[in-house]
């Protein structure tokens, strides 16, 4: 168990301490204890390092020694023995300096040995026996090739070979022990006679962490445990992403390109002792030892590819060297990466081309400053050109299985798209890509980007399995818990209507006006539209029509339907696209507002459109939404009037004595961020400004629908703000708006049975009785549905499965990779949010009939 300096500097912490250390002895294990320095005193003693004067240090030595005096007595306790021998040999060393390094190893060393010794004698003081045992006894550091002195004794390597001797002799002696971090001693160096090794050495750098996997390793323990100020490892830095999920689980290669590329929870030089003996690693929380927290250990084999985290790293350096002679040039690369060699520098990524090598510069594993950037670009110059680009981030996803997730990453392209990129650079061993971007742009992406992965399926949020609950959730403010889904109270109804026939659709009212009312009360709408292509069941829209939306509609048949369900004084929209003349004739003569979105109708159908007001759909230029095929904007869409043909199209309406009233824009489905309404709406305010006969501004809908686990729902108060701040600017003009899937996808679900299981080496399949036919948005865009088994709803998903359907196709699958529990032939299973665009998208493909469709009140 390793506790670092802030878990070590008050009472209340070594408190805690007490209380896991005994947590772990009732269990029945053996307890070794590794402690990092108190906050403050490794700075402290390397400063003490630095001063020349020996009245200076020994005046540092002083002010270390009362932070543990202060320390003692708040625990009051008397100065144990091994405590008194460690401060005054710290006495001893700043009254004799030498400054060399060996003795600066043995001052550093201190807050270790002074920290142990402290917490041995806490320990035992309070019922737990304790014994205090000297790291350097125990941990030898090996001699490696190419190591001058400093590296050798301020940042060794130990030898982590199992030693089942000192496993027996520890255990003869006890059963908890408290030892150092970030110490060790010097072993004989082979190739020098004068050296007999023993002196004491550093481990540099997230010394202690290495340390306590070291102990794991030689003792081959149960597993090693890292408490920290953390419950483990995030899927992105949470102080800029609060929605980043813990990770679970993770191997010991995830983890350590995970701590490579960003994370601070863990340095990564701590896992690598660990991988041969197979002894687990786990992060936790100090002050929430009840948190799961990371565990750390060997490749899971049995989970879907996913992104496990998305990181970034400031401050790199890009050196760009470019050379026409370099194709082919037997020992051009050896002569590049020898300057780097000769200037003391790592390399970490590598890009090349035929004329050019393009490498990256780490701050963390180099000393990077202008003199040294210099010097290397003045001898690379003697081969090639060179070009230094900085400051740059880094960008990194990391997760097993890259390359076979690399189709579901075109959000992240696009975002990525927005923006110059200087390298992409894929891991041979396919663990991770990064993007190298301006660092000035880092902060603004890494938020948008774990989202995007989210909402890709990317980063597969969805199986609990691996992914935990969120920063915000475990340290944020108390928020008030979002709803729980209607159909967990039904199930038992749901249950029968299953067994009586499937598949079949079930559509809950209440969720739908309590969806229309939320609208109503937040948003600062004059006319609420529902968007009926979304779902047209006749009792849907008899109550939405009832809690006072209008009914927006994109066919004759849906014109019609609406006719025959609702009042006739019941507002009604008609915005179709591409349709024949007679749609837009017909639904005219039937009083019902028509929306136009191309110059076609007004220059060929001349009389169609005489002396009626109309509305204008415009694009403006760009889409939104959660997949490329729900993104109506930008010109690779076929809805909306291009902004460069409004002049042409006003021209014409006055032409025609058609009075343009209303302008229109929707720029794609599934949006959640709260201010994209807004600007919609100032943007068509700003055009409005231009056609004096408009009355009304329709920013569409699209409002999001959160799908996979960790998806923030839309902040419709947040909504409502930006959108009246934008109102009051443009008071003359009301606001319109027709949300569709919003209002009625939570509410529906598809229940099917279960027909058959399936498998195929390492793959699961089960079979249920619905299918693409039923249910094409997987299909059709990758859209993510949660999927339950009802049947065995409280057991443990401990299966994973490849969920379809019976059409005959390939693509008939509902959902990949869904851990649920073990199912059988006959259970029921439940897909939800499924009350938009499910039955109206159905389709008699293999002359499989339609799910029925069911309404609860």
């Amino acid at each position: 168990m390793k506790f670092g300096g802030t878990s070590v500097a008050t009472l209340p912490r070594w408190q805690n301490i007490l209380e896991l250390v005994a947590s772990r002895r009732a269990e029945g294990a053996r307890v070794l204890v590794v402690v990092s320095a108190l906050t403050g005193i490794t700075d402290a003693l390397k400063q003490l390092c630095t001063q020349t004067a020996t009245d200076l240090r020994l005046l540092s030595a002083q002010a270390i020694a009362r932070r543990h005096h202060d320390l003692l007595a708040d625990m009051q306790l008397d100065l144990p023995d091994t405590l008194a021998t460690r401060l005054h040999d710290l006495d001893g060393l700043a009254a004799h300096g030498t400054g060399d390094l060996a003795w600066q190893a043995q001052v550093q060393a201190h807050g270790e040995l002074m920290s142990s010794a402290l917490g041995a004698a806490f320990l035992s003081a309070n019922g737990l026996t304790t014994e205090w045992l000297d790291a350097r006894e125990c941990l030898e550091a090996v001699t490696l090739p190419n190591q001058n002195e400093r590296t050798r004794l301020l940042s060794a390597i130990v030898d982590s070979q199992p030693d089942p001797a000192l496993a027996a002799h520890l255990a003869a002696r006890g059963d908890v022990f408290i030892t150092q971090g970030f110490i060790a001693r010097e072993g004989v160096d082979p190739d020098d006679a004068s050296n007999k090794g023993g002196r004491t050495v550093l481990l540099g750098r997230g010394g202690s962490d290495t340390s306590a996997s070291y102990f794991g390793a030689v003792l081959k323990a149960l597993r090693v445990e890292i408490w920290t100020d953390v419950a483990g490892m995030f899927t992105a830095n949470p102080r800029q992403v609060p929605g980043a999920r813990l990770l679970r689980r993770l191997d010991y290669e995830e983890a350590q390109e995970i701590a490579t590329t960003g994370a601070k929870v863990l340095h990564p030089r701590c896992l690598s002792p660990l991988r041969l003996p197979r002894v687990p690693l786990l992060i936790k929380d100090t002050n929430r030892p009840d948190l799961a927290g990371t565990r750390i250990g060997p490749e899971l084999r049995e989970e879907a590819p996913s992104i496990k985290a998305i990181s970034t790293r400031k401050g790199i350096t890009l050196v760009s060297m470019e050379s026409v002679g370099m194709w082919q040039q037997v020992g051009f690369l050896a002569d590049v990466f020898n300057q780097f060699k000769q200037h003391g520098l790592s390399v970490d990524l590598i890009g090349s081309a035929e004329t050019n090598v393009t490498v990256s510069l780490d701050p963390t594993e180099n000393l990077l400053d202008s003199d040294v950037l210099a010097a290397l670009a003045t001898d690379l110059a003697k081969v090639c050109r060179v070009k230094v680009i900085a400051p740059c981030a880094a960008v990194t996803m990391v997760g097993r299985g890259m390359r076979s997730m690399l189709h579901r990453l075109n959000p992240v392209m696009a975002e990525f798209g927005q923006h110059r990129v200087h390298m992409i650079s894929q891991s041979s061993n396919n663990l991770n890509l990064t993007f190298v971007v301006d660092e000035n742009v880092v902060d603004g992406m890494l938020p948008q980007l774990h989202e995007q992965l989210v909402r890709a399926g990317a980063m597969r949020t969805d199986d609990a399995d691996l992914f935990g609950p969120t920063w915000e959730g475990i340290y944020g403010a108390e928020t008030a818990p979002h709803d729980e889904a209607w159909w967990i109270n039904d199930r038992a109804k749901l249950m029968q209507l299953a067994e009586q026939h499937s598949p079949r659709y079930v559509y809950h009212l209440g969720t739908i006006r309590e969806r229309a009312r939320a609208l109503l009360t937040k948003l600062p709408v004059d006319r609420l539209f529902y968007a009926i292509k979304a779902n047209s069941h006749p009792a849907i829209l008899r109550a939405l029509a009832e809690e006072g939306l209008g009914l927006e509609c994109v066919s004759p048949g849906e014109l019609a339907r609406v006719a025959e369900t609702v009042p006739a004084s019941t507002p009604r929209l008609f915005t179709p696209n591409f349709a024949p003349r007679s749609d837009y004739r017909d639904a005219l003569e039937a009083g019902v507002m028509v929306t136009l979105d191309s110059l076609h109708p007004m220059e060929h159908w001349v009389e169609t459109f005489d002396g009626h007001d109309i509305s204008l759909r415009i694009d403006l230029g760009r889409g939104s939404g959660h997949h490329d095929k729900v993104r109506t904007g930008g010109s690779t869409s076929k809805f909306g009037l291009p902004l460069d043909q409004l002049d042409a199209f006003v021209h014409l309406a006055t032409a025609r004595h058609a009075r343009i009233v209303g302008l229109h824009a929707h720029l794609g489905s599934g949006v959640l961020e709260a201010g994209h309404w807004a600007e919609v709406y100032a943007q068509l305010a700003s055009l409005a400004e231009r056609i004096p006969s408009v009355e009304f501004l329709n920013i569409g809908g699209g409002l999001g629908v959160p799908s996979h686990p960790g998806e923030q729902p839309l902040d419709l108060d947040a909504v409502g703000a930006a959108l009246a701040e934008v109102k009051q600017l443009y008071p003359r003009y009301q606001l319109w708006m027709e949300p569709g899937r919003f209002l009625v996808a939570e509410a529906g679900v598809l229940l099917a049975k279960v027909t058959q299981l399936k498998g195929k080496g390492s793959w699961r399949y089960l079979g249920v009785d619905a299918g693409m036919h039923n249910l094409i948005r997987p299909a059709l865009y990758d859209a993510w549905h949660e999927i339950v088994n009802l049947t065995r709803f409280n057991e443990p998903a401990t299966a994973m499965y490849q969920v379809v359907g019976p059409i005959c196709e390939s693509g008939d699958v509902l959902g990949s990779d869904r851990r649920l529990p073990e199912s059988h032939e006959g259970d029921v299973v439940l897909i939800a949010t499924t009350g938009a665009y499910g039955q109206v998208m159905s389709s008699p493909y293999n002359l499989r009939g339609p799910a029925e469709e069911i309404i609860l009140d």
